[in-house]
């Protein structure tokens, strides 16, 4: 977690280092995502749109005629994952990836962290495609590469050895996107549909994925020794 590096001076101790102490990808993800929704306010309410029209994931795009230029069907897989609906949305996204995303780069390393986090949202993007593939409107949000970061450290945890079971975790969660994707009232959704298609996809890609991302780096789960202290 990104508070897992504290150090608290004393005798015999170094300095102290930041209580937040966020790995560098991570920092820059989230600084990236805040300038693009800061330079978004600059911009015109109808060029905003068509910025969310072109890098927003647009399902008919793919499913149907393009109804944008060939570029963005190329950069919307990408773009759409820097692209909020309001700073309460932004915020509570960045918020969930500072949490849960520094112990998977520290695993990872900072290009695999990378390569694992736009992986997973473009796959959560076109798990929405798949479920809404008549729907003309814009998903925008870095909530499916979240998803898959969160999906990440829970495997990580569990390989580990420092949980012992992922189903009543994952269960749960798949069961309060499926509640919230239906009835609505997520943090930032602003009373619009949830992509929680999208978020389930990301979860359970990030689950399956990651052990390809350290190949041979995660073994199974450690078991305790024996009580008599036979091996």
């Amino acid at each position: 977690m990104p508070f897992d590096d504290v150090r608290r001076s004393g005798p015999g101790r170094g300095a102290p280092e930041r209580a937040i102490n966020l790995p560098p990808a991570l920092l820059w993800l989230i600084l990236i995502n805040g300038a693009v929704h800061l330079l978004r306010q600059a911009l015109s309410q109808s060029v905003d749109h068509q910025v969310l029209m072109q890098l927003g994931l647009v399902p008919t795009n793919y499913t149907g005629d393009p109804g944008g230029p060939w570029w963005s069907l190329l950069m919307a897989p990408i773009t759409y994952q820097f692209l909020h609906g309001g700073w309460v949305h932004l915020g509570v996204n960045m918020l969930t990836l500072a949490a849960f995303g520094a112990p998977v780069e520290r695993l990872l390393g900072i290009r695999r962290f990378v390569l694992f986090y736009l992986s997973a949202g473009i796959v959560a993007g076109f798990i929405h495609v798949l479920f809404n593939w008549d729907s003309s409107d814009p998903v925008i949000g870095a909530s499916g590469a979240v998803s898959g970061v969160f999906g990440g450290v829970l495997m990580a945890l569990w390989q580990a050895g420092r949980m012992p079971s992922l189903l009543p975790v994952a269960g749960i969660w798949i069961a309060l996107n499926v509640f919230f994707g239906i009835f609505g009232g997520t943090p930032g959704s602003g009373g619009e549909p949830v992509a929680w298609t999208a978020h389930i996809g990301g979860f359970v890609y990030g689950l399956v994925a990651l052990r390809l991302f350290v190949p041979g780096a995660l073994a199974a789960p450690s078991q305790p020794p024996p009580a008599d202290g036979s091996r």
